[in-house]
């Protein structure tokens, strides 16, 4: 299975390994999935690491190679990723989810037919099948 983790999946498996639930990390380490980390991703921890560098310890270039090192493949931006986008709907009366990047990664994930591991619950308002909470 193709899995595009959560800019916060990444960051755990290099600096919070800990953190993870075992279903997660039965995940990361499944060998028939491949693993994927976003250029979105990137963007985001460097516009953190930026206004806050002692809260985002990496930079976005750091982030990269990090995910590099651990074999991910990179995810480039691409339209159908726009397409898809614009097909995101979340549940009325749900909690606002207004992180970019986080319906950027969504996209990618539905655009590409992976499944988006995150731990992040505000995701479950989507209702989409691309979404992997762990």
């Amino acid at each position: 299975m193709e899995i595009l983790l959560d800019t916060h999946i990444a960051l755990w498996c290099f600096f919070a390994p800990e953190t993870m639930s075992k279903k997660a990390i039965s995940v990361l380490t499944d060998k028939n999935n491949i693993l994927f980390y976003s250029v979105v991703s990137m963007w985001e921890v460097a516009v953190k690491h930026r206004k806050h560098p002692q809260q985002m310890e990496p930079s976005g270039v750091e982030f990269m190679h990090y995910c590099e090192a651990l074999g991910f493949h990179k995810l480039e931006i691409d339209d159908r990723h726009v397409c898809a986008l614009e097909t995101l709907e979340r549940e009325e009366g749900s909690a606002k989810h207004e992180d970019p990047f986080d319906r950027i990664l969504l996209a990618q994930a539905k655009g590409d037919g992976m499944m988006l591991l995150t731990h992040d619950a505000l995701f479950k308002a989507y209702n989409e099948p691309y979404v992997f909470m762990v």
